[in-house]
């Protein structure tokens, strides 16, 4: 075939590729649940309500709100976030501000139509706490999962070649989906488009290092830091490879004075980093007159990360137990970074995924630190979710690095299989069905795997028409009246 036709052919595959993507991302649309319901959700909403309407950090209506209205009904929250009061006298906020701040176009849009329609003669309350600006925090989340999806594909595609499949993978194989539909109160969609955006940037950057992109990796790093704080670890990454790159000009011979050059560009990054993060430097310092989070966050840390082994390998809330298709994708990384220990040998891309492997095993060692590792009555490993760009180039490397016709079957059926438990362990979780604290592997597998398939049109058709049955607490449920 004429090499022009290929290139032909290739371009109209990668077209329809991303028609198919964005295609699914809009019929998926309806399947978004406006609502907050956990005290995490509360918390992140609080921010925005709270600066929107009132111009301050002050959480007590928010909270209360919630609490009247037995939404906010867990067990401690009355205490947790109407009794006790912070250092400055404030309510307690365990979250950051960066959702609010990716939220806040939309809650903009939404407060305008809200007024318009009041203006109109149709009853909404122009509260921040109707409906139009639920709905517009969980489509915001959603749209900011979608573009996570997207950010995904140009970084798979920037280093591998291909990733519109892996991303689809990854999408519907692990928690983001979730937290994209079910709970977009949550950071976790947010966190996601955050980390795509900030490896996306260094991606770039690290073609040149210039001072341009410096200030734009930091700036893109801050965000990420506000969405949610452990993402800031992922600045490792970026940081090795600069390192690396400066080995290099020297071990070339470069002038010193060049490298200090380099040196200055990356302070100015971090400048960046620093001034694009006040936002929330100024919250903290408001709700606990000192910089860092409340008191019981750090309380909770041990730095030596004493967790980590079981915040992968626990059966019962471990990560490959809840989302085995990261197995497949952190082989990626180590496939790709394979020949580590010759740096002269090294290939970019072999680079690339070594920074890769670190930032998800930063990921692991903040997740280890955490007395709450867990993660218990939530959906998967959640705070993995900011991963999903790092999971989707492992994948894609995966995918395509594997030629023999035995092994991509193989490789086929366990991402079908591993895909499957995360749409199976949605159903029973969203429905009741499971122990929402851990899972019990082999009862999660036969419903999985035995008694889903069978319910699967009656549990479609109720999400769709009756969502709020999904909202009732597990134990009003019973499996055989889900069942009849």
């Amino acid at each position: 075939m004429h090499e022009s036709t290929q290139w032909g052919l290739g371009v109209k595959r990668t077209r329809n590729a991303w028609i198919v993507i964005v295609l699914l991302m809009v019929v998926s649309l309806p399947a978004v649940t406006p609502r907050l319901y956990a005290s995490d959700e509360i918390q992140y909403f609080a921010y925005l309500r709270s600066m929107w309407f009132d111009g301050d950090l002050s959480f007590e209506n928010e909270y209360r709100y919630f609490y009247d209205r037995e939404i906010a009904r867990a067990f401690g929250f009355q205490e947790t976030f109407l009794e006790f009061k912070t250092e400055t006298g404030l309510r307690n906020n365990f979250g950051t501000a960066g959702s609010a701040i990716l939220w806040s176009p939309f809650y903009g849009i939404a407060d305008v139509a809200a007024r318009a329609m009041r203006l109109s003669g149709v009853s909404v309350a122009i509260d921040g706490y109707s409906r139009p600006y639920l709905v517009a925090v969980a489509y915001g989340s959603a749209i900011y999962g979608f573009l996570a999806v997207l950010l995904s594909i140009v970084a798979a595609r920037r280093v591998i070649g291909t990733g519109h499949l892996a991303a689809l993978i990854v999408w519907i194989g692990t928690p983001l989906g979730f937290y994209m539909y079910v709970a977009p109160g949550m950071a976790h969609a947010c966190s996601a488009f955050a980390v795509a955006l900030f490896v996306n940037v260094w991606l770039i950057v690290r073609e040149r290092w210039s001072q341009s992109g410096f200030i734009a990796l930091g700036s893109s790093a801050a965000l990420m830091g506000m969405v949610r704080e452990q993402d800031l670890f992922m600045v490792i990454g970026p940081a090795v490879d600069f390192v690396f790159y400066l080995f290099e000009r020297l071990r070339t011979g470069s002038e010193t004075s060049r490298v200090w050059h380099s040196l200055k560009r990356a302070m100015l990054g971090a400048m960046a980093c620093a001034i694009c993060y006040l936002p929330q430097l100024f919250a903290y310092l408001t709700l606990y007159g000192r910089i860092g989070p409340a008191q019981q966050v750090e309380n909770k840390m041990s730095w030596f990360a004493p967790y980590a082994g079981l915040v992968l390998f626990s059966p019962e809330n471990g990560l490959l137990a809840w989302t085995p298709l990261v197995l497949l994708c952190v082989g990626g990384f180590v496939l790709m970074s394979a020949t580590c220990l010759r740096l002269q040998d090294w290939s970019q891309n072999q680079r690339i995924g070594f920074c890769i492997l670190l930032m998800f095993v930063s990921q692991v060692y903040v997740c280890g630190s955490l007395e709450s590792w867990m993660g218990a009555g939530s959906f998967g490993q959640r705070r993995f979710v900011g991963t999903s760009v790092l999971l989707t180039i492992g994948l894609a490397f995966v995918l395509q690095v594997i030629h023999d016709r035995w092994y991509r079957w193989a490789v086929g059926t366990a991402i079908v299989l591993c895909v499957w438990w995360n749409v199976g362990l949605m159903a029973q979780f969203g429905a009741g069905m499971m122990d929402r604290q851990r899972l019990e592997l082999g009862r999660n597998a036969y419903t999985t795997f035995s008694v889903i398939p069978q319910m699967l049109p009656r549990l479609v058709y109720r999400y769709l028409f009756d969502r709020s049955t999904f909202y009732q607490e597990p134990q009003r449920y019973s499996q055989s009246r889900l069942s009849s």
